[in-house]
């Protein structure tokens, strides 16, 4: 609880940084999908499940960034990953941009870290009411493109 509630602090603080600096952010998420269903996290200072990710570290390619956020909140390890696309969001004060990744091949080896509250798999057709809306939006539209009869892979 008191972890929970220094975390919640914590995270207005940076988003204090951020109103005020008006910094460029780069960061990363992974779209983790096995067996019809995604793999999303509810971390410990925001509501709502999101895809794992966050940002990067200086000196850190965006794929390294994709791997090391997967495996910090979720513990898998990521085999083959995919490049998705490039989204940015300008809402309120910020300049976000994120690369988004998509991972078929992983084995969870770990536990998450403290930032999540918790990790489950959701099936593709019944994704939770409060993901965040562009992640909604990245994963309807992979359904959409999978059940295209001109993609096979998956």
């Amino acid at each position: 609880m008191v972890q929970n509630m220094f975390m919640r602090l914590l995270y207005l603080g940076f988003r204090i940084y951020c109103f005020l600096f008006r910094p460029i952010r780069l960061g990363v998420r992974v779209m983790m999908i096995q067996d019809s269903k995604v793999w999303l996290v509810r971390q410990t200072y925001m509501p709502g499940w999101f895809m794992p990710g966050g940002g990067l570290k200086k000196n850190e390619t965006l794929e390294d960034a994709a791997r090391r956020e997967a495996r910090e909140e979720t513990g898998a390890e990521l085999g083959e990953v995919m490049l998705m696309g490039a989204y940015s969001n300008f809402v309120e004060w910020k300049s976000d941009h994120n690369v988004l990744f998509l991972c078929a091949d992983f084995e969870f080896k770990g536990k998450p870290d403290a930032e999540i509250a918790e990790l489950r798999a959701f099936p593709l057709g019944d994704l939770p009411d409060d993901l965040w809306p562009g992640h909604r939006r990245r994963l309807e539209e992979f359904r959409a493109e999978v059940a295209s009869p001109q993609v096979g892979i998956w």
